[in-house]
């Protein structure tokens, strides 16, 4: 019994397949663009999360005072 072949390359990943058709569908500049869009995004969740976090440590000083 032969065992089975081993694969000299990996399979892409999803992002990686992903980022290979947005080269060939959009131009640098709407790459950049989407890019700088996603990271304003992900940087408005942060301060969300952050504001969220920071009101709950007021209310609980807060309700400790009372």
């Amino acid at each position: 019994m032969h065992a089975a072949p081993v694969r000299a390359h990996a399979l892409p990943s999803v992002t990686t397949a992903l980022r290979a058709v947005e080269s060939l569908l959009l131009s640098s500049g709407q790459r950049t663009a989407r890019r700088n869009a996603w990271n304003a995004v992900l940087e408005d969740r942060r301060r969300a999360k952050d504001r969220v976090e920071a009101e709950h440590v007021l209310q609980a000083v807060a309700a400790h005072r009372s």
